[in-house]
C-alpha cells in the first residue's frame, strides 16, 4: 500500500477497515528500524525469524501506528512479484468455455488428457500488476472485454524437484487474483497455436490483493467459497473444492528441474462459472468487478475504457 507517498507494508486490521503501519509500529515500540518489514519481499525472504516480530507487533498496535483504510491507496501486495505462473486447475472452466465457444453442451465437451494429467500454466507479464480498487485502462485493441476469478498462492520458499508431501511448506499464504482477458484477441492468439500474448500482456492486467493471507489464517484452501460480482450483481459462483490440481501439484509440476523462489505467485486458474466468457456476458468501460474468496477478501477494480 501506499501512504504519504511512500511504499508501505501493513497489517490487516478490523477486515481491512484499518491498518498497522509495520514501520511506524516497530520504531514506535523498540525504538528502532526495521529493514526486513520493509517489503512484503523482505518479510517472505525473512522467512520463519519475523513472524514473531509481527505477532508482537499486532499484540501492541501503537495507535499511533494505526490509519484509516480511506487514507491509503492499495497497490498489489507483491507490486513487483519474482514471477507469476497461471495454472488451468478448474477442468469445469475450460468445458464451460469451449462449450460456449462451440456452441455445445459442456457435457459434450472433450478435454486434452494431458490437462488432466498436468498442473499446466503460462507464464505471464510479472511487471503488469496492481493491486485493490485500481482503474483498469482496457487496451485500445480490444473490445472485449473479461474477468477471471482466481485466487493464488505466494511461495514462501523456493527450491527444486519438490515433492508433493513437502510443497504446501513451501505456501507463505494466499490472495485474490484477477486475470483480466482480452477475449477477442484471446482468440485470435490461440488460432495460432502460440499461446497467450496481448491478451493477457497489457497495462494492469494482472490484479493481486487486497492483501495475503498467511497460510495458518486460511486453514484449509480447497473449501473456500469463490464469488463475483459486476456493479454489485452476483455474476459467478464457486468454489475451490473443485480444483482438479491442487497448489501442491502444481508447485512439485513448476519445480522439475527448475528452482523456483520465495516470492512467485502461482494463479488457481478460473474457478468454473468465473469469468464473463462462460456466461456469454462482457464488461462494459465503467463496470466495477468484485471478486471474493472467503477468508482472502473482496478485490474490487472498475474497467474505465
Amino acid at each position: 500500500m501506499e501512504h504519504e507517498r511512500a511504499e508501505r507494508t501493513a497489517l490487516v486490521l478490523d477486515q481491512g477497515a484499518r491498518l498497522l503501519l509495520l514501520d511506524r509500529a516497530h520504531h514506535l515500540t523498540t525504538g528502532d528500524h526495521a529493514p526486513a518489514l520493509a517489503t512484503m519481499q523482505a518479510i517472505i525472504d525473512g522467512g520463519d525469524p519475523v513472524r514473531p516480530i509481527l505477532d508482537r507487533l499486532a499484540d501492541r498496535a501503537p495507535d499511533e501506528a494505526v490509519v484509516a483504510a480511506s487514507e491509503v491507496r492499495w497497490l498489489s501486495p507483491l507490486p513487483r512479484p519474482v514471477q507469476i505462473r497461471d495454472f488451468g486447475a478448474f477442468p469445469g472452466h475450460f468445458r464451460n468455455a469451449r462449450a460456449r465457444i462451440q456452441g455445445i453442451a459442456a457435457e459434450q465437451v472433450e478435454l486434452p488428457a494431458v490437462m488432466l494429467e498436468r498442473p499446466l500454466y503460462y507464464l505471464t507479464n510479472r511487471l503488469s500488476v496492481t493491486g485493490h480498487d485500481s482503474d483498469i485502462a482496457w487496451p485500445g485493441y480490444s473490445s472485449v472485454r473479461d474477468y477471471e476469478l482466481e485466487f493464488a498462492c505466494v511461495l514462501g520458499r523456493g527450491g527444486t524437484d519438490i515433492t508433493v508431501a513437502d510443497a504446501p511448506s513451501h505456501i507463505f499464504g494466499y490472495t485474490v487474483f484477477n486475470d483480466f482477458s482480452a477475449r477477442d484477441t484471446q482468440l485470435e492468439e490461440i488460432a495460432t497455436g502460440l499461446g497467450l500474448s496481448k491478451s493477457k500482456d497489457f497495462t494492469d492486467s494482472n490484479v493481486l490483493g487486497p492483501w495475503i493471507t498467511t497460510a495458518d489464517e486460511v486453514g484449509d484452501p480447497y473449501r473456500l467459497t469463490m464469488t463475483a460480482r459486476v456493479n454489485g450483481e452476483e455474476v459467478s459462483r464457486g468454489t475451490t473444492a473443485d480444483m482438479h490440481h491442487t497448489f501442491a501439484d502444481m508447485i512439485a509440476f513448476a519445480s522439475r528441474a527448475t528452482r523456483l523462489h520465495a516470492g512467485e505467485v502461482f494463479g488457481s486458474g478460473t474457478v468454473p462459472t468465473g469469468c464473463g466468457l462462460e456466461h456469454g456476458r462482457f464488461l462494459q468501460p465503467g463496470d466495477t468487478v468484485e471478486l471474493e474468496v472467503s477468508g482472502l477478501g473482496i478485490l474490487r477494480n472498475r474497467v474505465v475504457s
